[in-house]
């Protein structure tokens, strides 16, 4: 069989895998035709919004609360949109859940966005870290290369304002604007403070990219939100195909969606278990590799993570790890072993609500937990000023000598 046969095959197959719409992240793919356009009430908003938790939130006991409180509390109170946005944002914060969040119409267009990769931006991910917002990576090719902007800026104001304070939705909203405006940005980097101004441009997402360097393959997988995900991976497998050996890099990588995951672990791992997801009152669904291929990489692996590798990177690193297919390199990682669906509700707004969590091959819960690297090497803030990356290093070196033995 054509080795692209068997790839169109696989990814059927892992389709059908997950077709129960169960995804990790809070991300699934959504297009016009998942968006709710029927217009209600903001008092039936609430309600509706009511029903999708009461029915699909993975804790039955919805965290020791009477859940029929909140609808008594809130009956023929809602008059306007700004009222179920509080309502039901003040409701889903008493699951005292991170990952449960109710989406607006500009926030559920955006995550439709970042879906299906159509941005108009500078080109950088960010996320709050010890209460400031930092720079996680920037994205090649993009304004925010230009103006030479770095993983671990901190990012203080945004067009002179603040962002102390501001949601990751307002900070975002603000960074990206129509396509040849400009942004002036406020950065904080080690103990320097200056402004950049970039112009924004629609970012062309691409999430893999693979380098060769003397026999060792190096692909770097930034995100595994878009739908592309899976045909970069391949291409950069073809890229690398010479190699003896091979880094898949997932630091700073915040997750995505699930198939994305399950579909490169199955790269790697032909048969056995990839992932398991339990819900409420005891559902368990286990997603299994794809027997029916012989498109197996088989040469020896480094996987690089660090703290910011979460959620879909720790699908990857983690059954990698217990099939003991990957040497697993780096810091402990985020420890985000939830699921999250995205519900439509309607006046196009949206849901993300954590339905299950998840468990590697061998059972381990890493919610809160991560995973522990087989090897532990840190990347200093030496390594950023020089420019010399110890942890890629070392991971040469390891599959350097994996290539000899």
């Amino acid at each position: 069989m054509k080795r692209t046969h068997v790839i169109a095959f696989m990814i059927t197959g892992l389709i059908l895998l997950v077709s129960n719409l169960i995804f990790m992240d809070s991300k699934i793919n959504i297009d016009e035709h998942n968006v709710n356009r029927e217009y209600i009430s903001p008092q039936r908003l609430f309600e509706n919004t009511w029903d999708e938790v009461r029915d699909n939130y993975y804790d039955a006991a919805m965290n020791g609360q009477s859940w029929y409180r909140w609808k008594e509390h809130y009956r023929h109170k809602i008059k306007t949109p700004d009222d179920a946005r509080v309502a039901i944002e003040s409701m889903l914060a008493s699951l005292d859940d991170p990952y449960s969040k109710f989406m607006t119409k500009e926030e559920y267009s955006e995550q439709n966005n970042s879906i299906n990769s159509k941005i108009t931006g500078i080109g950088v991910n960010i996320a709050p870290v010890a209460g400031k917002i930092e720079i996680i990576n920037v994205v090649e090719g993009t304004p925010a290369q230009s103006a030479n902007l770095l993983p671990k800026d901190i990012i203080l104001a945004i067009d002179g304002k603040d962002v102390s304070g501001m949601t990751m939705t307002d900070i975002v909203n603000l960074v990206r604007g129509p396509e040849n405006s400009f942004v002036e940005l406020t950065i904080l980097r080690n103990k320097d403070k200056f402004a950049k101004k970039i112009i924004r441009k629609e970012i062309k997402i691409k999430t893999v990219k693979s380098t060769v360097d003397k026999n060792i393959g190096y692909i770097q997988i930034t995100s595994f939100i878009g739908q592309s995900t899976p045909n970069e991976f391949l291409e950069a497998l073809e890229k690398t195909k010479d190699t003896e050996g091979l880094i898949i890099d997932l630091r700073g990588n915040t997750g995505g969606l699930l198939p994305n995951a399950v579909f490169i672990a199955n790269l790697f791992i032909p048969e056995g278990k990839l992932v398991s997801i339990e819900g409420r009152s005891g559902f368990k669904h286990t997603i299994d590799a794809h027997r029916d291929t012989s498109f197996v990489v088989e040469k020896p692996l480094v996987v690089l993570v660090d703290g910011a590798s979460a959620s879909a990177s720790e699908i990857l690193s983690g059954a990698l790890k217990d099939y003991k297919r990957a040497t697993i390199l780096g810091t402990q990682t985020f420890g985000k072993g939830m699921v999250q669906k995205i519900i439509p509700l309607p006046n196009e707004t949206g849901l993300n609500l954590t339905v299950a969590k998840y468990l590697t091959p061998n059972g381990h819960d890493i919610n809160k937990k991560g995973i522990t690297p087989d090897v532990y090497v840190e990347f200093s803030l030496n390594d950023l000023k020089t420019g010399n990356d110890a942890q890629l290093n070392t991971a040469k070196n390891l599959v350097a000598q994996m290539c000899t033995n």
